[in-house]
């Protein structure tokens, strides 16, 4: 029987909390503002991670953001190194979160199906 806790969650909300630190910290560097880590996938042989994130920048299409975030990827990880206390830190790559906007529709769906007499 699976673990419902294992080591990679664990290393994925330690990457977590210490990565979203590290990007508040390097945004002038990156010139991407209000972005969020919303989630992080690491593998089970901790080799690989991949970081789910959000973003209200409207100076910014999220393909341009993704590219810029994978762009400095190589130095998040370096970064990330001198935080962890890991021998192997995963490569990281960084995938847009479309939840958010995908709920905003399905909310918008459903109050279209409402007719305007039942409200």
């Amino acid at each position: 029987m699976p673990r419902e806790y294992g080591r990679n969650k664990r290393v994925a909300d330690l990457v977590q909390r210490e990565l979203a630190g590290i990007i508040q910290r390097e945004k002038t560097d990156t010139g991407i503002e209000l972005m969020t880590v919303s989630y992080v996938d690491v593998s089970p042989d901790l080799k690989n991670a991949k970081i789910y994130f959000t973003s209200m920048d409207v100076g910014q299409t999220r393909e341009d953001i993704t590219d810029t975030l994978n762009l400095f990827a190589g130095h998040f990880r370096h970064l990330l190194a001198q935080k962890l206390s890991m021998r192997v830190v995963p490569k990281l790559k960084f995938i847009y979160d479309e939840s958010i906007e995908r709920g905003t529709h399905l909310n918008a769906l459903l109050d279209s199906l409402v007719k305007p007499d039942d409200r």
